[in-house]
């Protein structure tokens, strides 16, 4: 299953789980008697996983496995990092690594950010509420909470073929908050503009935001 950029798909899978799949993203599924796998090699995707103890579902991405029997999580797969987001139940996230390359299990309960750059994992315990926002997207929207405006502009990028590209550091390193319509680039510019010292130079194909 996969969607295209600025599309997302939600997708019912044979055992009664449910994937909802953001821009950009593929996932490929194994269900058998056995097990319950599905492989994320690109982009996001939230998994309302049905409960069956003896077969729990695993989601793999890259040298990382996530493993739920019955819950609801997100996991978004960058180039540089992966991300795993818990906002039901407990999940477990373990390395495919062997030997000297593996790395402990990790237990995450609702609320739980777990970040992953290489060997290194960063755990943070969050509001519930804080870990939902993240997953605003399936409501079409980018919920953003003191974010540079160089992450805010990656975010948006993910969803639409026009892109927000920055002129200068000082503009990037510009830090806002709020709720924004992901499908809505030029309504976020105009609000950086009347709010922001950033000036936007627009065509066909990007907008570049200047400081000034």
């Amino acid at each position: 299953h996969r969607t295209t950029p600025g599309d997302i798909d939600t997708v019912s899978l044979a055992d009664g789980s449910r994937t909802v799949l953001a821009s950009d993203s593929r996932i490929d599924v194994h269900l058998s008697r056995r097990e319950r796998r599905v492989d994320l090699s690109r982009g996001e995707a939230v998994y309302d996983v049905a409960k069956d103890p003896g077969r729990p579902l695993v989601v793999g991405a890259g040298q990382r496995e996530v493993v739920a029997v019955g819950t609801r999580f997100a996991v978004r797969r960058d180039a540089q990092e992966l991300r795993v987001v818990v906002t039901e139940g407990t999940v477990r996230l373990e390395s495919r690594a062997t030997g000297s390359a593996a790395r402990p299990a990790s237990l995450l309960p609702a609320g739980s950010i777990a970040i992953v750059h290489g060997a290194d994992v960063l755990l943070r315990s969050v509001a519930l509420e804080d870990a939902e926002r993240l997953l605003d997207w399936r409501q079409g929207l980018l919920a953003f909470r003191d974010t540079t405006l160089a992450e805010a502009a990656a975010e948006f990028n993910r969803y639409n073929a026009r892109k927000l590209v920055l002129a200068d550091a000082q503009a990037g390193a510009l830090r806002i908050g709020g709720s924004f319509r992901w499908d809505n680039t030029e309504g976020f510019v105009r609000l950086l503009e009347a709010g922001f010292p950033v000036r936007a130079e627009a065509d066909a194909e990007r907008i570049v935001l200047h400081s000034r």
